[in-house]
């Protein structure tokens, strides 16, 4: 395929001077195009964007993963326009493309950056063959509602954690060079505080005082944008008031003025047109002027700036400069990614789809992405030269599109393989397999299945049940009031409970759920969230101890969902709960007299810790921390202090342990969390082998936005743990001082 004159012209020099020079040549339809993204969904686009494209009325397409057809519309976008500029093509891949990943927050589990920027490196490749060159990924909300769908693409509820996945997935899909074959740019979202939609309603609004926006929410979009990310996208919410993509607060003051942020900002579906919808507006064309000032370069699938930006240029309402700098902020990522140069797709460049490569890294990240909740009497690991007969029960155990999760919009069901095909291979005919669905989905309701399942339980020597939530019920317009298992599945666990056989429950889903009503019927837990294409290997090696769990929760657990929002990072109160003053409900005398003295912040009906706790998760092996020790107990601003402790495998068998330091400032200008996650590493330990874990901060990785909102570290103490969750108990002390004080 040939290149036009226009493109040879710009196809060298600069990259500033090249955008600079081809703006000089566009026209104010043309530039608008550029900021004019179109749903490529249907039928065949060369019929209905042909047009468009040849005029250079239209940057970006979005909704289509098919080579052929792209290299169509880049041909005449290339071709057949008088300027001959190429076409963003942009695709949500969210954990993967056709191999698929865990779900974002099963990667957070892991707590491995490799596992994030390995999974997206992959999804990069497979997408890149289709001529996909812009994903809508990652998801870097802070998640602490898992009521909300959509903590299903979040990395959970800790800031540091999903700065590190962030960053790290915006490096796997971005690689060191945006123009190499492969590589695709990626978008940063929902900016911002998306995920504190109120009671975890999607798309509802979000309150968030300015101090907790900046401490909490904003981190991982600085981490994202600190790595090069190439795009931001707005969110839906409405954010104090003010929806988020006609939000100059957002989008100039933070990310263009304060980070120097040069990248694209696109909006999300529909949402310039959706502000009147929300109130800010009056109409489609003030919606158009409030997302344009704001600093929206580019407007999903809506017609607002095609339909108003000329005539409020023509108005003088908004600067041609406004213009000119949106569409070169286009133009500058086409140049990046190389299409002037290469336009073109050619899918034999590229790896196979369901690679080697990329199986064994989908099966590699499901391992690390499991936690083990519970392992009541060393019930797991199952030993296979022990057992006669295995019962493998439940909705989820052999579905290949279920457990690949949700938003995978190319996913390849064919490429999945089950837990129980792999528990069928990995015991061959060693053990029988006795294999009961029970029920037709996650939410079907008790039968004569059920007996079914009893009998195949009864028969066998364990019971290996596979629960959770379907895919649909997560993700994006799927937030649950109730998180608990659906449907009778609770049912169908204290059935097989009955028989007396021991019984492992792995439960598949798109968010943390409320256990429990099981948690007291089941020896051992694995919690699996959607593992992927690889998933059912994986879950097999954990539960017959081929590999060990390793996985730790990205977010809280709570107990029942009137505890939440509960998420480890809380602040302390006045009167903060302890276990000899939270009194629950049934312990209170009756007729006793009401009075407030000595009370403390706790529900009646629940205590005050969580299920299962931020960080939680078990080992095959048993792991000991001792020994903390800190570099200095003393430091000044501007210093570095090294915080270690002795990590032992005290077990029999190999492992990796995840270690985990936090902190706590324990007076500030504003109160401060009881703890925070401030870094974390994966250990690989040999049975009773011993290694110092060091952790080194700068004081400014203890920085906050406090009472002057100005991002500083204070002097005073400061407590910190080094263990296994956000409850570990061996702790440190040290002091922060100010050397410049009265200077």
């Amino acid at each position: 395929m040939s290149v036009t004159t226009a493109d040879t012209q710009h196809a060298t020099g600069d990259i500033e001077q090249r955008v600079t020079a081809l703006l000089a040549e566009m026209t104010l339809a043309e530039k608008i195009g550029q900021m004019t993204q179109l749903d490529a969904s249907h039928g065949n686009p060369a019929d209905y964007l042909g047009e468009r494209l040849r005029s250079g009325r239209l940057g970006s397409v979005l909704n289509l993963a098919d080579a052929d057809t792209v290299n169509e519309l880049q041909r005449i976008a290339v071709e057949e326009s008088r300027l001959g500029i190429p076409l963003l093509v942009a695709r949500d891949v969210i954990h993967g493309f056709a191999t698929v990943v865990p779900l974002p927050i099963g990667q957070a589990a892991s707590f491995n950056p490799d596992i994030a920027r390995d999974g997206a490196r992959v999804a990069a490749l497979e997408a890149a063959r289709t001529g996909v060159n812009w994903t809508f990924a990652p998801m870097i909300d802070i998640s602490r509602d898992p009521r909300w769908g959509r903590i299903a693409e979040s990395f959970g509820e800790d800031p540091y954690l999903t700065s590190v996945m962030g960053a790290a997935t915006v490096e796997g899909f971005q690689g060191d060079d945006l123009a190499a074959v492969g590589t695709i740019a990626a978008c940063a979202k929902h900016f911002a505080g998306y995920g504190a939609a109120e009671a975890g309603r999607d798309y509802a609004a979000t309150y968030i005082p300015e101090r907790e926006l900046r401490n909490v929410h904003l981190p991982p979009f600085k981490a994202a944008a600190d790595a090069g990310v190439a795009a931001f996208m707005t969110s839906f919410s409405d954010v104090n008031g003010v929806p988020a993509t006609g939000n100059e607060f957002l989008l100039r003051q933070v990310l263009r003025d304060e980070w120097g942020y040069e990248g694209i900002v696109v909006s999300d579906w529909d949402s310039i047109r959706q502000l009147w919808i929300h109130g800010l507006s009056e109409d489609d064309r003030e919606s158009a002027y409030l997302a344009v000032t704001a600093g929206v370069d580019v407007e999903m699938a809506g017609d607002t700036y095609i339909n108003h930006l000329e005539p409020l240029l023509n108005d003088g309402e908004i600067d041609i400069a406004r213009i000119d700098a949106a569409a070169g902020n286009v133009l500058r990522l086409k140049y990046e990614l190389g299409l002037f140069e290469n336009p073109y797709t050619d899918p034999d460049a590229l790896p196979p789809i369901g690679s080697e490569q990329a199986l064994a890294t989908a099966k590699r990240a499901a391992l690390q992405s499991v936690v083990m909740l519970q392992n009541e009497n060393s019930v797991l690991p199952l030993i296979s030269e022990e057992l006669a007969s295995v019962a493998v029960i439940g909705p989820l155990a052999d579905d290949s599109y279920e457990q690949l999760g949700t938003w995978i919009f190319d996913g390849d069901p064919g490429l999945s393989v089950t837990p129980l095909e792999a528990i069928r291979k990995l015991l061959g005919d060693g053990a029988a397999v006795r294999y009961v669905k029970a029920m037709e989905n996650s939410r079907s309701k008790a039968g004569p299945a059920f007996d079914e399942a009893a009998e195949a339980a009864g028969a066998s020597d364990a019971a290996i049940l596979f629960l959770g939530e379907e895919s649909i019920l997560s993700g994006e317009a799927h937030s649950r009031a109730d998180i608990s298992l659906p449907g009778d599945q609770a049912e169908l666990v204290r059935r097989i409970r009955a028989t007396g056989k021991p019984v492992v429950a792995v439960i598949l889903a798109g968010r943390p759920l409320t256990l429990t009503d099981i948690v007291d019927e089941v020896d051992a837990i694995l919690f699996a969230w959607h593992p992927g294409t690889m998933g059912g290997p994986a879950i097999a090696d954990l539960l017959f101890g081929i590999e060990s769990p390793s996985g730790k929760l990205p977010a809280t657990f709570p107990r029942m969902v009137g505890q939440v929002p509960i998420y480890y990072a809380q602040r302390n109160t006045g009167k903060p709960a302890t276990p000899e003053k939270a009194m629950l409900i049934d312990d209170i005398p009756v007729g006793a007299k009401q009075t407030s003295v000595g009370n403390v912040s706790y529900h009646l009906d629940a205590g005050y810790k969580p299920l299962f706790a931020f960080g939680h998760g078990l080992s095959y092996a048993e792991f000991r921390y001792d020994n903390i020790a800190l570099s200095a107990s003393e430091i000044s601003i501007g210093d570095t202090i090294i915080i270690s402790a002795d990590l032992t495998n005290a077990g029999d068998v190999a492992a990796e342990e995840v270690a985990q330091l936090y902190v706590r400032d324990l007076a500030g200008s504003t109160t401060r969390p009881v703890r925070e996650l401030k870094r974390f590493r994966r250990i690989h330990l040999e049975p009773g082998q011993t290694v110092n874990v060091r952790f080194e901060l700068h004081t400014h990785d203890l920085a906050f936005y406090g009472r002057d909102m100005k991002l500083a570290a204070e002097p005073g103490e400061f407590h910190a743990w080094i263990g296994g969750s956000s409850e570990a108990d061996l702790q440190a002390s040290f002091r922060i001082v100010d050397n410049q004080a009265g200077d």
